[in-house]
């Protein structure tokens, strides 16, 4: 008896699940493998990266400082070559990347990136890129979700749900904070959170938690500790904080994305890597806590630590000097966004969560300190722990996410009307200046929208190949209405574009227009051109599905042209819009 393919006995499965279970007892039940591989994938990326970089610091010698200028570049070097001749493929963008599967490619996602991130992210910031762990977690979790979900057969809705549990998962397991993982889920992912999508999420959480827990134990990121919660007293202070960082969280997205499009305009990535890891290397070698994810320069600094500010570099003679910590703190915020550029700029892959983490902590502290200075009494610490809140926030544009991570991560809860007014304001702030987050910017740049507006939502991902309607009986240019009569007898549309030899359009005749002349043979010989209208609406194939409603939603029409260079394609309807629209409604909705 021959051997069953693996696409029959998936098929064999399919049937089976569908006659014994619903949607939602499948979705539930797939929630414990996808919590722990995907918290396992955040596992491999944390250990491996610092395993290399243990090692890396390990080695000293009398002039060992240099090595903060050669090890990021070695790292970004090996990411290049890894992507180049080992994976042959391009990793691109994380969580960008992700969401625009979502969008466009009904959550297919190329298999290496349940693997290629791991290694690629690993390097970079195990040799001290100065970019996060955090993002290529959550793309490898999500990725595992998807091609989980490919390999299943699931439908679109089924999908969607699985690379949110991978993305939540992940996130979770990395700083073993559930609740973070479940709101990333639904503020960046953009994942609906319904009841029936919400516990699947959960469980998979909780599965990702208990993951990091057996392999890591209780592995506590930020080991700051609250004695004393919320000062009323301290409000403006705290409002002034939010405020601030919201500025801040807008300068590191404005820096980022200037940053990008200078280097994507250097053709060669030989050269994009020279560029950007020689400056990189000057400046994690003027200021070693630019190096790598800076996790350590930032407990340092919640103990009341500055000493890996100064590091052993040219401003160690300024300790002693307190106008000098302030000094200094305001160079690495701003330097550090461009450490995070460049090192992007130059092939490094990572993400910008922990940047975002390290500006905001030292954002926190150079308000609080420099309160201090002018005659305040504010716990620097604090201050510190609810700017990282905030820099989540304006950045990612994702407050409750920002909020409930601090809490979690550092016990924080007796903080949580301060993270609440300042993940607020900064979010508040950081809108003004951009409407696209760090993530959904790139998204956007190929034309398509990522939002909470379901409407919205579904327009960008409906494609309009699939609307464009092609049976629409054709006149050549030059025809008299004679020759158009026998046409329109054996048509079953009301609208008969006109077009020349090569295709061009023309115009349209509308049957509305000569239906009281049609039967007048006296008129046969009349040229066509006599009865074309030119429309007042056209549609391009490059249009927006947002533009082509309210095109006709604005001019009122049934059927609208589709163009491209001149020529034509064919119609679009407004029935078939608003079908599509129905049809797509059901496919990410819950049952």
């Amino acid at each position: 008896m021959a051997k069953k393919s693996f696409s029959e006995r998936m098929e064999r499965f399919t049937e089976w699940r569908k006659a014994h279970l619903t949607n939602q007892q499948f979705m539930l039940l797939l929630s414990v493998p996808t919590g722990f591989l995907g918290g396992l994938a955040a596992i491999l990326i944390k250990t491996s990266t610092h395993g290399i970089r243990s090692l890396l610091l390990s080695i000293k010698f009398e002039h060992s400082d240099i090595l903060y200028f050669i090890y990021p570049a070695i790292g970004i070097l090996l990411t290049l070559c890894f992507c180049k001749f080992i994976l042959r493929k391009e990793i691109g963008h994380g969580i960008p990347g992700i969401l625009y599967a979502i969008k466009k490619k009904k959550g297919e996602v190329s298999q290496h990136s349940m693997w290629s991130t791991i290694v690629a992210s690993a390097l970079t910031v195990g040799f001290g890129g100065s970019v996060g762990l955090e993002g290529p977690s959550v793309s490898t979790g999500a990725s595992i979700g998807a091609n989980l979900a490919r390999w299943l057969k699931l439908e679109y809705k089924q999908v969607v749900m699985l690379i949110g549990m991978g993305g939540a998962a992940a996130l979770a397991s990395i700083f073993q904070a559930p609740m973070t993982g479940i709101f990333f889920a639904l503020e960046v992912l953009m994942i609906d959170l319904s009841l029936g999508s919400l516990i699947p999420i959960i469980c998979a959480s909780f599965t990702a938690i208990l993951t990091s827990y057996f392999f890591l134990g209780q592995a506590v990121e930020y080991t700051a500790i609250i004695n004393e919660g919320f000062i009323p007293a301290n409000a403006l202070y705290y409002i002034g904080l939010g405020i601030f960082v919201g500025f801040i969280s807008a300068y590191f997205l404005r820096v980022t994305f200037s940053m990008e499009k200078r280097f994507k305009r250097i053709g060669s990535p030989w050269t994009r890597f020279l560029i950007g890891a020689t400056l990189l290397g000057i400046l994690i070698f003027l200021f070693p806590a630019l190096y790598g994810e800076g996790y350590d320069a930032i407990n340092s600094a919640l103990k009341g630590d500055y000493s890996s500010i100064y590091g052993s570099t040219l401003f160690e003679g300024l300790k002693g000097h307190d106008w000098s910590i302030l000094v200094l703190l305001a160079a690495i915020i701003l330097l550090k966004a461009f450490a995070t550029a460049l090192t992007f700029g130059a092939g490094g892959v990572g993400g910008t969560f922990a940047p975002a983490l390290f500006i905001g902590a030292f954002s926190g502290l150079l308000f609080a300190l420099t309160v201090n200075y002018l005659g305040g009494d504010l716990d620097p610490a604090k201050f510190a722990l609810v700017g990282m809140s905030g820099l989540i926030a304006g950045m990612l544009h994702a407050p409750l996410t920002g909020i409930f991570l601090i809490a979690e991560i550092t016990d924080g809860y007796k903080l949580i009307v301060p993270l609440m007014i300042v993940s607020a304001l900064s979010y508040f702030v950081n809108r003004i200046f951009f409407k696209h987050s760090v993530y959904t910017n790139a998204v956007a740049e190929h034309g398509v929208e990522v939002t909470h507006n379901k409407d919205v939502s579904i327009l960008t991902m409906m494609t309009i190949n699939g609307l464009i309607e092609t049976n629409f009986s054709k006149v050549k240019r030059g025809s008299t209405l004679g020759d158009l009569i026998p046409i329109i007898s054996s048509s079953r549309r009301n609208i008969f574009p006109v077009v020349d030899k090569d295709g061009t359009f023309c115009g349209h005749v509308l049957f509305d227009d000569i239906r009281s002349v049609m039967f007048d043979q006296t008129l046969y010989d009349h040229p066509i051109e006599e009865f074309t209208v030119i429309p007042e609406y056209l549609i391009q194939p490059e249009d927006p599905m947002e533009t082509i409603v309210k095109k006709f939603q604005v001019s009122g029409k049934y059927n609208i042209p589709v163009i491209e260079n001149g020529k034509y394609l064919g119609y679009i309807s407004r029935a078939n819009v608003f079908s599509t629209y129905r049809k797509t409604l059901s496919d990410i909705s819950e049952d």
